[in-house]
C-alpha cells in the first residue's frame, strides 16, 4: 500500500494555512470554464482509480459513486495506509452523511482544513464540492510531501520539472498550464529518466497530439501510470487546467520518486570514491618518490664512504672536483624532492584527516622519519667525505714534499760517498815515506772527521724514509730500496774507515814526519767545507707552508742565517791564511811541494768556488721567501673576503629564520593574504640565490689555493649550505601548513574568525615558539577555548560551552576528564610523541565542530542502490554508477556470505567499513 503522507502526519498552523489558500484558490477558479472541469473530472477520476484498483474496485462517476461515502473511505484508507472508522452500511442519507463525514473527519486529522465543503454536498452529488474535495485530498497525499531547497508543494513539483527538462531542446517548463500544451515536457521527463521507453529527438514542437499521445501511452504501460487527460482536451483548451496538469505531474513523480533517491545515493557514493582514488593516487606518488630518494641516498652513500687512497695531489683534487660537482649539481634537486615529499605527505594527512580517513601509514622505511635518518646519513657521510678528502690532499702534499727532499738529500750523500770505498781499500801507503804516511794517517783522521759530520744526513735520510712508509707513500719501496742502499754502504765505509786506520797506525810507529800545517788545514778546512755544503743544501730545500706566520717564521731564520755569514767569512779567511803559511814557510826553507794536500781533498780554489757559489744562493733565497709572503698574503686576501660574504650570509639567513618563526606565529589579514606575502617572501629569499652562488665561487677559490683555516669566521662553506637548505624547507613548510590551513577551513566550514581564535589561543600557549604544544599546554588551550570535556560521555560529548562557564573553567582551574583527554590526545597524538602540532589541533577542532561522511552514511547509499538487500551484484554497481568507479569499487568488495547470499553478491557494508579505517558498524 502507497504511503504518501507519512512524513508528515502531524498538524501544523503552516499546513492549515496552506490548505486554507489552496481552497480560496479553488472557489474562486474552479468550473469557471467547462473544459477545465472536463479535465478535471477526467483527471481526478483517472487518479482516485489508480489508488482503488489496489483493493479491486474503482469509479465511473466522481459525484455520483462517492455519494454514499463508502469509495470515498475505502480511497483514504489506501492512499494512506490507515484504517478509519466502521462504515455505516445502510442505505438511508442519515447512513450515507455520517460515512461521508468519517471521511471529511479522517482529512481534517491530517491538518487540512476543508472550506465551504460540507457532507451534506457530497451526498448530494455536488460536482463542484466533490472535485474540490478531490483537489484537497490530492494536495494532501500526493503533493505536500514534495519539496526542493525548501519550497513549498507547488514550487517545488514545479522546479523539480524544470531541473530534470533543463537539458532538452525546445522544453521552458514555467508553470502547469500551457508549457505542457505541446506534449514535450511530458516526453522530457519520461526520457530523462527512461531514455529506453523515448526516442525523444524524433518529436516535433508543431505535433503536440503525437507527442502527448506518445508520453501518455508510454507512461500508462511501461510507469504504471493511468491515462488522466485526452491529449485533445489540452491541445483544444487556451489554457489548460492547472490542477488536472499538476495531479497528472505528480503522478510522474512518484513513480521516479525511487530513481531520484538512486541517483542521489549514487552521488554521495561517487564522491565517496572519488576522494578515496586521489587520496590513493597521492599514496603511490608518495610512495614512488620516497623509494627514488632513498635509492639515490642508497646509491650515494657508498661513494661517499669510499676511502681509496689515490697516489698524488691532482688525483686527490679531481676527487675533490667530483665531490664539489655533487654538492652543486646533483644534490640541490635531491633536497628540493625532499622538501616536495614532506608537503605531500603532511598535504595527504590533511586530506586523509578532512575526509575522515584513517591517516597514511607508508610502507616500511619509507616514513618520512625514515627518509630524514637517510637524509641524516647521507650529510655524515658526506661530511667525512669532504674532510677526508682534504686531510688527504694534505697527507699527499706532504709525501710529495717529503719525497723530493729524501731524493735531494740522497743524492747530496751519494755524490760525497762516490769513490770513496775504492779509496778505503787502496794500499798505497805500503810504498810510501814515513811523512807520507803520517800524510795518510792525517788524512785518514780528516776523513773520519768527514765521515761523522755525514751520520747526521744519514740519519735524517732513514728519517725520511721511515716517514714515507708510516704515510703509507705510493713509492715508498724504492725509497726503501735507496734508504737501505745508503745505510748498507755507509756501514760498509765505516768498517773500511776503521780497517784502514789500524793498517795507518800501525805504519806510522816508523813515519813521524807529518805536514802540521797541513793538517791544521785539513782539520779546519773539513767541517768549514761541510758547513758551507749544509748552508747551500739549507738555501735549496724545499718548502711548504700555509700561512703567513710560517712563512716568516722561514724569513726569520733564513735573516738568522745571513747574519752568521761575517763570522764565516772570517773563518775562511782563516783557513786561506794556513795555506798560504804553507807557502810561505816552503818558499822560506826552499822546500819543494809535492802540490796537493796530502790530508785532505779540500783545496783553496774548491773553498772560494763553494762560497761564491753560497752566495750566489743567499738573494735566489730571498726572492724564493718573498714570493712565497705574497702567495701567503693573496690567501689571507681570499680569506678575509670569503670571511666577508660568509658572515653576510650567515647573518642573513640566521635572520630570516627568525622573521620566518614570527611570521608564522603572527596573524595579519585573511589565509590567503598571508599565503600571497609568505610567497611573495619566499620569492624574496630565492633572489638571494645569487648570493650564495658567489660564497661558492669564493669557497672554491679558497679550496684552490689549498687553504685549510680561516680565522676571521666561525662559519664554514658546510655550515651555511645546510643553513641555507633548512630556510629554503623552513618557509615551504609553512606556506605548507598556510595551504593546509585555508583547506581546512574550505573542507569543513570553517569561518576566518574561528581561525584566528583557533591560531591566537595555540600561540598563546606555545611559549617557546617551537610550533608544538606539549599535553598540559594543549590541556590548557582547550580550556581557554571553552572546550568541556567529562569523564562521563554521558553528561559530554566534546561540545562548545558558554562563555560563563569558561570563565568559571578557567577560573577554578578545571581540568578536562582524563579518559576523554586520553581520547583526544590519541586523535592529535596517534604516535605518542606528547607534542601537539596546530596542523593536528586544528583538524580535530574542525572535526569535532563540522559534520562529515560517514560510513553508514555510505552504507545507506549503497542500500538504495541494492533495492534493499544486504549485498549488492555487479551489474547493478555498473548500471548504478560511473564505469571507473563502478569497476573500482568491484575490485575491492569482497563476495557476500549471509544467509540471503545469491551467486555474484558483493558484501557493500564491509567495503564502506573498510573506507573509514573501521572493523565493524
Amino acid at each position: 500500500m502507497v504511503d504518501y503522507h507519512a512524513a508528515n502526519n502531524q498538524s501544523s498552523t503552516g499546513g492549515v494555512q496552506t490548505y486554507m489558500e489552496q481552497e480560496n484558490d479553488w472557489d474562486r477558479d474552479l468550473l469557471l470554464d467547462p473544459a477545465w472541469e472536463k479535465q478535471q473530472r477526467k483527471t481526478f477520476t483517472a487518479w482516485c482509480n489508480s489508488h482503488l484498483r489496489k483493493s479491486g474496485t474503482q469509479i465511473e462517476n466522481i459525484e455520483e459513486d462517492f455519494r454514499d461515502g463508502l469509495k470515498l473511505m475505502l480511497l483514504l484508507e489506501v492512499i494512506s495506509g490507515e484504517r478509519l472508522a466502521k462504515p455505516e452500511r445502510g442505505k438511508m442519507r442519515v447512513h450515507k452523511i455520517n460515512n461521508v463525514n468519517k471521511a471529511l473527519d479522517f482529512i481534517a486529522s491530517k491538518g487540512v482544513k476543508l472550506v465551504s465543503i460540507g457532507a451534506e454536498e457530497i451526498v448530494d452529488g455536488n460536482a463542484k464540492m466533490t472535485l474540490g474535495m478531490i483537489w484537497t485530498i490530492i494536495l494532501r497525499f500526493a503533493i505536500q510531501d514534495i519539496s526542493v531547497e525548501e519550497t513549498s508543494a507547488k514550487e517545488g513539483l514545479l522546479l523539480w520539472c524544470q531541473r530534470k527538462t533543463a537539458p532538452y531542446k525546445n522544453v521552458n517548463v514555467q508553470n502547469f498550464h500551457i508549457s505542457w500544451k505541446d506534449g514535450l515536457a511530458f516526453n522530457a521527463l519520461i526520457h530523462r529518466h527512461r531514455p529506453d521507453l523515448i526516442d525523444y529527438d524524433s518529436l516535433r514542437k508543431d505535433d503536440p497530439v503525437t507527442n502527448l499521445n506518445n508520453a501518455f501511452e508510454v507512461a500508462e504501460k511501461h510507469l504504471d501510470i493511468p491515462k488522466m487527460l485526452d491529449a485533445e482536451d489540452i491541445v483544444n483548451t487556451a489554457r489548460p487546467d492547472e490542477k488536472a496538469i499538476m495531479t497528472y505531474v505528480s503522478s510522474f513523480y512518484h513513480a521516479f520518486s525511487g530513481a531520484q533517491k538512486a541517483e542521489t545515493a549514487a552521488n554521495r557514493i561517487c564522491k565517496v570514491l572519488a576522494v578515496n582514488q586521489e587520496n590513493e593516487q597521492m599514496m603511490e606518488d608518495y610512495e614512488k618518490l620516497a623509494s627514488e630518494l632513498l635509492e639515490w641516498i642508497r646509491r650515494t652513500i657508498p661513494w661517499l664512504e669510499n676511502r681509496t687512497q689515490e697516489k698524488t695531489v691532482n688525483d686527490m683534487q679531481a676527487k675533490q672536483e667530483d665531490f664539489r660537482d655533487y654538492r652543486c649539481v646533483h644534490k640541490p634537486p635531491k633536497v628540493q624532492e625532499k622538501c616536495q615529499l614532506e608537503i605531500s605527505f603532511n598535504t595527504l594527512q590533511t586530506k586523509l584527516r578532512l575526509s575522515n580517513r584513517p591517516a597514511f601509514m607508508p610502507s616500511e622505511g619509507r616514513m618520512v622519519s625514515d627518509i630524514n635518518g637517510a637524509w641524516h646519513s647521507l650529510e655524515g657521510a658526506e661530511k667525512g667525505y669532504e674532510e677526508w678528502i682534504l686531510s688527504e690532499i694534505r697527507r699527499l702534499e706532504r709525501l710529495e714534499h717529503l719525497a723530493e727532499k729524501f731524493h735531494q738529500k740522497a743524492a747530496i750523500h751519494e755524490s760525497w760517498t762516490d769513490g770513496k770505498e775504492a779509496m778505503l781499500t787502496q794500499k798505497d801507503y805500503e810504498t810510501c815515506t814515513l811523512s807520507e804516511v803520517k800524510a795518510l794517517l792525517r788524512k785518514h783522521e780528516a776523513f773520519e772527521s768527514d765521515l761523522a759530520a755525514h751520520q747526521d744526513r744519514v740519519e735524517q735520510i732513514a728519517a725520511i724514509a721511515q716517514e714515507l712508509y708510516s704515510l703509507s707513500y705510493a713509492d715508498s719501496a724504492s725509497v726503501n730500496a735507496r734508504c737501505q742502499k745508503i745505510c748498507d754502504q755507509w756501514d760498509s765505509l765505516g768498517t773500511l774507515t776503521q780497517s784502514r786506520k789500524e793498517s795507518l797506525e800501525r805504519t806510522e810507529k816508523q813515519l813521524e814526519s807529518i805536514d802540521e800545517l797541513y793538517l791544521e788545514y785539513a782539520k779546519r778546512a773539513a767541517p768549514f767545507n761541510n758547513w758551507m755544503e749544509g748552508a747551500m743544501e739549507d738555501l735549496q730545500d724545499m718548502f711548504i707552508v700555509h700561512n703567513i706566520e710560517e712563512i716568516q717564521g722561514l724569513i726569520t731564520a733564513h735573516e738568522q742565517f745571513k747574519s752568521t755569514l761575517a763570522e764565516a767569512n772570517k773563518e775562511r779567511e782563516a783557513i786561506q791564511a794556513i795555506q798560504a803559511e804553507v807557502q810561505k814557510i816552503a818558499q822560506s826553507n826552499g822546500i819543494k811541494l809535492s802540490g796537493a794536500n796530502p790530508y785532505t781533498t779540500i783545496t783553496p780554489e774548491s773553498i772560494d768556488n763553494k762560497w761564491e757559489k753560497a752566495m750566489d744562493m743567499v738573494p735566489l733565497r730571498d726572492n724564493a721567501l718573498q714570493d712565497e709572503l705574497n702567495k701567503q698574503n693573496s690567501n689571507d686576501s681570499l680569506r678575509a673576503k670569503f670571511a666577508t660574504q660568509a658572515n653576510t650570509v650567515g647573518a642573513y639567513i640566521q635572520a630570516k629564520m627568525e622573521e620566518i618563526g614570527r611570521i608564522s606565529i603572527e596573524m595579519n589579514g585573511t589565509l590567503e593574504d598571508q599565503l600571497t606575502n609568505l610567497k611573495d617572501y619566499q620569492t624574496t629569499i630565492l633572489s638571494y640565490m645569487p648570493e650564495i652562488n658567489t660564497l661558492e665561487g669564493s669557497h672554491q677559490l679558497i679550496q684552490e689555493a689549498l687553504i685549510f683555516d680561516n680565522q676571521y669566521t666561525s662559519y664554514t662553506m658546510e655550515h651555511l649550505r645546510v643553513g641555507w637548505e633548512q630556510l629554503l624547507t623552513t618557509i615551504a613548510r609553512t606556506i605548507n601548513e598556510v595551504e593546509n590551513q585555508i583547506l581546512t577551513r574550505d573542507a569543513k566550514g570553517i569561518s576566518q574568525e574561528q581561525l584566528y581564535e583557533y591560531r591566537a589561543s595555540f600561540n598563546h600557549f606555545d611559549k617557546d615558539h617551537s610550533g608544538a604544544l606539549m599535553a598540559e599546554e594543549f590541556k590548557a588551550c582547550l580550556i581557554s577555548l571553552g572546550y568541556d570535556v567529562e569523564n562521563d560521555p554521558q553528561k559530554r560529548s566534546g561540545q562548545m560551552v558558554s562563555e560563563d562557564f569558561r570563565a568559571l573553567l578557567i577560573s577554578t582551574g578545571n581540568s578536562l576528564g582524563d579518559s576523554e583527554f586520553a581520547r583526544i590526545m590519541s586523535i592529535v597524538d596517534p604516535n605518542g610523541s606528547g607534542a601537539v602540532t596546530f596542523q593536528a589541533f586544528i583538524d580535530f577542532m574542525s572535526r569535532e565542530t563540522t559534520d562529515t561522511d560517514s560510513a553508514d552514511q555510505v552504507i545507506a547509499s549503497f542500500k538504495i542502490l541494492a533495492a534493499d538487500k544486504n549485498f549488492i551484484t555487479a551489474d547493478e554497481l555498473r548500471r548504478e554508477l560511473p564505469p571507473d568507479q563502478a569497476e573500482y569499487c568491484i575490485a575491492r568488495m569482497a563476495p557476500y556470505t549471509g544467509p540471503d547470499a545469491i551467486p555474484g553478491a558483493l558484501d557493500y557494508m564491509s567495503f564502506s567499513t573498510a573506507l573509514y579505517g573501521e572493523s565493524d558498524l
